[in-house]
């Protein structure tokens, strides 16, 4: 495969009382995208940022920010997000009922709208709105925490929506999150992924960011 990829770091592995200093090493040390989790507790089960995160994030680099709603009823907070500095807005089919017009208005507020799918949801359910996302996110753990084992059985999802992608919508981003280590990262690349989120695999390396980075950026150059 010979399509670029990115790495995007998801900050929810970070040190929070250092943030600012966290997003910084992630991109000297290589990242191309700061993803960051919005959940909501109610669909999942944890809480996490939200949109003064964001601004935050914005003041603290240049990178594209990856943002991902795992939030009930998106419609009414992607306003908030947008004007925080997302670059990225990223919304759950299965809490999306007029899905079309979510991603309508995500990219009337500036912002490039994504649709992500949960590992058990099938990817038919996406494939009528492809050619309206920039990106595509496919969940390889079950939202909600960081730090899960990846699922093996989302790899056959990410070879078929790559397909589909390169015949309706081959400038969309297929990106995969949840449990990306140096070889979950190398076999998502096989199946054709794109963009990595990594948390603990870059922010928790024993050697440190950069060393994180750099171990999974040989793995996915070298699974081509």
């Amino acid at each position: 495969m010979s399509a670029p990829y990115l790495i995007a770091t998801s900050i929810l592995a970070a040190d929070f009382t250092r943030l600012g200093d966290q997003i910084s090493a992630a991109q000297e040390a290589g990242s191309d995208w700061i993803h960051i989790d919005v959940m909501d507790g109610h669909f999942v089960p944890n809480l996490t940022m939200g949109p003064f995160i964001v601004e935050a994030c914005r003041r603290a680099t240049r990178l594209p920010l990856d943002v991902h709603l795992m939030v009930e009823n998106p419609d009414h907070l992607l306003e908030d997000f947008a004007r925080a500095g997302a670059d990225f807005l990223t919304v759950h089919v299965e809490t999306c009922p007029n899905l079309y017009r979510t991603l309508q208005a995500i990219r009337e507020l500036g912002c490039k709208p994504g649709v992500t799918i949960n590992p058990g949801t099938p990817a038919v359910l996406i494939e009528p709105v492809l050619h309206l996302v920039d990106l595509v996110l496919v969940l390889s753990v079950n939202p909600g925490y960081y730090g899960q084992d990846f699922i093996p059985e989302v790899l056959s999802k990410v070879s078929h929506l790559r397909q589909v992608l390169d015949r309706v919508n081959p400038n969309a981003w297929l990106e995969i999150d949840g449990g990306i280590n140096i070889t979950t990262a190398a076999a998502s690349r096989k199946a054709g992924a794109q963009v990595f989120v990594a948390a603990n695999a870059i922010y928790k390396h024993p050697q440190g960011i950069a060393a994180g980075m750099r171990a999974l950026r040989e793995c996915i150059e070298n699974s081509t």
